[in-house]
């Protein structure tokens, strides 16, 4: 599908379906509405990482992906504080309708201005996936039973799903561990938090960057990728710095020392979240690169849940301290296993038959 239209059309039916809300006064109508809500975001990243594709370079590729991003590190900062200075002077019902009306306005903003490729606009395709075949079809249009049955497809799944559940357990229970555990005050735990979003931000930026530093000085293959190094060292940031957080930390901790290991912690899970929708994406076929994110997208909202209610379970049972070791080994093995599948064949899809 368009990926202009698609991304449109979610961000007309989230403006839809937060006014219905705003309207209903049932808890089945409630739920019902917040699950198109969900169904409806699902809409907006994968045509977003689809139109970048068509636009850039594979060497500023990763920057761009990257910069874009931080929208949600953005909204993720500014969205409550907006939100809890609209409902100083409205009600909930008042406030959720506003910020309706404002993504169905924006919806069609955004259907005027997006174009899915430079040919749009009457300027040359910069896309390699897009080149035509003698016959005029694209080149390279595999199905989707071949790229299910890449094994780096599975290989990038497995590592998002730990990485993002990973980063949801600091992001979801660390301000807990730090109050309940570590007797720190609830203004240290908030800080905490600020200081992650802020490293998330930093680090999605320059993971992008410096990668596309790496395509550009030796290009994409078939087997391997210029982004693994950064990512692999990314990802060991995250193990160093959940060790020093679970083991250093006490009631006496200098805050400025908690504030770093959150920054660091940060900046070293966001870099690789971006990295691995950015490998999902450009090593995928042209026809299927939106398939293939939102694959690897929707493992790690898996590990987004297993960070919920089975990670919470295990800090019930011992303790936080002791969940937190978990997904610190799971971290470590993950980053390992990356490492030693590092080379393998990174082309999804279709592949070519050697000539007689």
């Amino acid at each position: 599908m368009s990926a202009r239209w698609l991304f449109a059309a979610g961000l007309l039916l989230v403006g839809i379906v937060n006014v219905l809300f705003s309207w209903s006064g049932s808890v089945g109508a409630f739920a019902a509405l917040w699950f198109l809500n969900g169904l409806a975001q699902g809409l907006g990243w994968p045509p977003c990482g689809k139109v970048l594709r068509k636009w850039f370079e594979p060497s500023q590729f990763g920057t761009w992906w990257a910069i874009l991003s931080t929208s949600m590190n953005l909204a993720g900062g500014l969205g409550p504080i907006v939100a809890a200075l609209v409902s100083l002077n409205y009600d909930w019902r008042m406030t959720l309708s506003f910020s309706g009306f404002i993504c169905v306005i924006v919806s069609f903003v955004c259907l005027v201005l997006i174009k899915n490729e430079p040919a749009d606009v009457g300027l040359p395709n910069i896309d390699q996936g897009t080149k035509k075949g003698k016959k005029g079809s694209p080149s390279d249009n595999s199905t989707l039973a071949e790229l299910l049955l890449s094994p780096y497809l599975w290989v990038l799944s497995t590592g998002y799903l730990v990485v993002f559940g990973v980063k949801t357990c600091c992001t979801d229970w660390g301000q807990l561990f730090l109050i309940q555990e570590r007797g720190q005050s609830m203004l240290v735990g908030s800080s905490y938090m600020s200081a992650l979003e802020i490293g998330g931000l930093v680090g999605s930026i320059a993971a992008g960057y410096l990668s596309d530093r790496a395509v550009a000085k030796v290009g994409l293959s078939n087997y391997g990728n210029p982004r693994h190094a950064l990512l692999l060292s990314m990802m060991a940031g995250m193990c160093v710095s959940m060790f020093l957080f679970r083991v250093t930390v006490t009631g006496n901790s200098p805050k400025l020392w908690i504030l770093t290991l959150g920054a660091v912690f940060g900046f070293s899970s966001y870099g690789p979240i971006a990295l691995f929708g950015v490998i999902a994406n450009e090593s995928a076929p042209a026809n299927l690169c939106g398939t293939s994110h939102a694959i690897v997208a929707l493992m790690a909202n898996v590990g987004g849940f297993l960070a919920g209610l089975p990670f919470s379970t295990i800090a019930k049972h011992y303790s936080w301290a002791t969940a937190f070791w978990v997904a610190e080994i799971t971290c470590a093995v993950s980053t390992v296993a990356f490492f030693l599948l590092r080379n393998i064949r990174t082309k999804m899809g279709r592949i070519p038959r050697k000539a007689d």
